[in-house]
């Protein structure tokens, strides 16, 4: 059975080069809270949820050895 979730595909960064929102595998697009909340909820595949060092929650692309997918590293929308 293959993994109905949708995926992250591409993201759009602030001006300091933070990601802001996220375009998921069906179009939609996400702020980072929207996003965050919907990897915790297990809906987005390919992503976690982890807290920083700062006590704020991040998401990332989950290890997998391949940059390629990092989410930094996705096209802009």
């Amino acid at each position: 059975m293959s993994d109905q979730r949708e995926s992250i595909q591409a993201v759009r960064k602030n001006g300091e080069g933070d990601i802001e929102q996220f375009q998921t595998s069906s179009g939609r697009v996400l702020s980072y809270e929207q996003a965050l909340q919907e990897v915790r909820d297990g809906m987005i595949q390919g992503v976690n949820v982890f807290k920083g060092r700062d006590g704020e929650y991040y998401i990332r692309g989950d290890a997998d050895g391949d940059p390629s997918n990092n989410l930094d590293n996705l096209p802009g929308f």
